[in-house]
């Protein structure tokens, strides 16, 4: 993860933050466990977009996992915060940071 030629080929350490909005209104009329949102779903949605593919960009990534969470059509909002330890920054930083919000009607 990066633009800097050994970021292309040495692992880069990354957090990444995942929120979901949705209406729990059907959740708390039916008291049924089904219609929660399975939450391994939504990690092996992060795990696999991260690790199927090659992003330069932190904002590449944000967006790519964005989709394929609001692609599950389980959620209505979705929130992605990447963050970068140690960015080849010169300065005392502790990390660059991307996040994005898409709504199902950003399309």
């Amino acid at each position: 993860m990066g633009l800097l030629p050994h970021e292309a080929h040495l692992p880069q350490p990354l957090e990444l933050d995942l929120t979901v909005w949705r209406s729990l209104r059907q959740v708390g009329q039916t008291d049924s466990p089904q219609e929660l949102l399975d939450y391994r779903r939504l990690y092996a949605i992060v795990a696999d977009t991260v690790g199927q593919s090659h992003h330069r960009l932190l904002e590449a990534l944000c967006e790519k996992i964005a989709a394929r969470t609001l692609e599950t059509g389980q959620v209505e909002r979705v929130r992605v915060a990447a963050r970068k330890p140690h960015a080849p920054i010169d300065g005392p930083i502790d990390y660059v940071e991307v996040v994005l919000e898409r709504t199902r009607e950003d399309g």
